[in-house]
């Protein structure tokens, strides 16, 4: 017998929830658990860029995190709680690694322009998407379909850490001053 990896059961367009549903494959919660699928492969490019096993084994834990975010963005508003593992607490880890990252590094006074080093270039393509896939839940918290607000508020804290890993990153590789939107 083969095991097939495919259910044909989305061929009509349709996504299953976790709980009982079904939803259109472009509604906002599929869509917003999708970008935050996509935020965590951006962050799995930029991990195995990174030069820093630091910067590795941060990089992981929040892909670990994002898989229990987007198992409560995909679930019924009925089954959510109990897939509910991102709290206050998973936000303030994220604030104490932002932390201690800015600790090492040098701000810029100013917006930056990515791509000084590749590993930097990849996590601030990794934040981006993290950016959109937080405006996404915003939008489900907003319109009520989604409660849990530390969803909003961990992906927030970790668009800064990957902007604070980027420049690490960048200095890591030997980069003393950032490239500076104004020139």
């Amino acid at each position: 017998m083969v095991n097939r990896l495919y259910t044909r059961t989305g061929d009509d367009g349709f996504t299953n929830l976790l709980g009982e549903g079904r939803v259109a494959k472009y509604m906002p919660q599929p869509e917003a658990y999708g970008t935050v699928d996509e935020s965590s492969a951006a962050i799995g490019i930029a991990r195995a860029a990174a030069q820093s096993e630091r910067t590795r084994a941060l990089l992981l834990t929040a892909q670990r995190d994002l898989y229990h975010l987007m198992a409560e963005l995909a679930a019924t508003q009925q089954a959510a709680p109990q897939f509910r593992k991102i709290d206050a607490q998973r936000v303030a880890w994220l604030e104490e690694q932002t932390d201690a990252i800015t600790a090492l590094i040098q701000l810029p006074k100013e917006f930056v322009v990515p791509g000084d080093s590749l590993p930097g270039a990849y996590l601030d393509l990794a934040r981006t998407v993290v950016r959109r896939a937080e405006r996404l839940v915003v939008h489900l918290v907003h319109d009520g379909l989604v409660e849990n607000v530390e969803l909003v508020r961990y992906l927030n804290r970790l668009s800064s850490l990957l902007f604070v890993l980027s420049l690490y990153e960048n200095a890591l590789a030997g980069v003393s001053n950032v490239t500076l939107a104004k020139g």
